[in-house]
């Protein structure tokens, strides 16, 4: 699209969010009335008002769509899909634009960049008297920790990273040969050689030892010829052969973990319970998980893994002078 091109889209857009709170505001104007306040041609209104026809709330049904009628030279609008009046912004939701929008540009390899920048410069223009110039946005250190990746990856360096492996609660050092930087789900990795595993692997950035856990190093980032990303059309944790399936059974308190951990099944069990399936390929974290849910988790299979569960929590209880409940099944 030429700037001309997306000049006129932004004008007409604006035109159209006025127009509809002034006609309802005219019930009646004539054609030329209109088009003569907002200083177009008749034929541009009536291509603006057909526009409109097929504008309005998600869904697109026609009670979600603007109404409006057109006949001879007068123009009403029947129902305007809340708007009604022309947007008028509080003090308060113009600042929290403002910082949103600013929040938004620090992201590292935002693309349309100009195209914020200029709606932000429109809308410090539109605060006026606020004092958006004092405004700071400070990002936490884990986008830190994500330009430097960022800056590693365009550069083709090695990195050294101190990163927490939290299913045996280890922090680790590790040379990395990055080859990508994906988000999923919220949560941006960094998928690469890693030197110490002689493997791709994929690190989640916020298991990172904040911006002083990563280095750029000053060697290349050479991954071997058979190093490949993987695929993320389905779930970034991919077990491997020799990874353990452990069956959970999850009370209403724990049906969360169905939903922040990568299962590969569940199923409804009756009383809000539910039966999960999941490959591990180390038990330490999931013990741990389960004692810390208490009587809203039951390890199920494999029987090894529930028995290591019940012992520890035998133990943990005998360090309180207390005693266990007799276990179920």
């Amino acid at each position: 699209m030429s700037p001309s091109a997306a000049e006129a889209s932004t004008d007409r857009l604006s035109r159209l969010l006025a127009l509809v709170p002034w006609l309802r505001a005219h019930p009646g104007v004539t054609l030329d009335e209109a088009a003569a306040t907002f200083r177009i041609s008749v034929r541009q209104l009536r291509d603006d008002l057909d526009l409109l026809f097929v504008c309005g709330l998600p869904g697109g049904a026609p009670g979600d769509l603007i109404d409006l009628s057109y006949s001879a030279d007068q123009v009403t609008v029947v129902d305007p899909q809340t708007l009604d009046r022309p947007l008028r912004l509080s003090a308060d939701e113009a600042m929290a634009l403002v910082v949103a929008a600013r929040t938004l540009a620090e992201v590292p390899g935002l693309s349309a960049r100009d195209a914020l920048d200029r709606a932000v410069a429109k809308l410090e223009k539109a605060v006026g008297a606020l004092p958006a110039e004092r405004v700071r946005v400070e990002l936490d250190a884990q986008d830190e920790v994500l330009r430097i990746i960022q800056d590693a990856v365009a550069r083709k360096r090695r990195l050294h990273l101190r990163y927490l492996v939290w299913s045996r609660d280890e922090l680790t050092e590790r040379d990395v040969d990055p080859m990508r930087v994906l988000a999923r789900d919220g949560r941006w990795y960094l998928e690469g050689w890693c030197h110490r595993s002689k493997a791709v692997r994929l690190f989640r950035l916020d298991r990172i030892d904040g911006s002083q856990g990563v280095t750029v190093l000053d060697l290349p980032a050479a991954p071997p010829p058979t190093a490949t990303p993987r695929e993320t059309t389905g779930s970034l944790y991919q077990p491997g052969p020799y990874d353990l399936r452990a069956v959970l059974e999850l009370h209403p308190g724990a049906r969360w973990v169905a939903d922040y951990y990568p299962v590969e099944s569940q199923r409804e069990i009756g009383a809000g319970c539910l039966l999960i399936e999941l490959r591990v390929s180390e038990t330490g974290w999931l013990r741990r998980l389960v004692l810390g849910l208490g009587d809203q988790a039951r390890v199920v299979e494999p029987a090894e893994l529930a028995a290591e569960v019940h012992a520890v929590a035998v133990r943990a209880l005998a360090a309180y002078g207390l005693q266990p409940r007799p276990r179920a099944g």
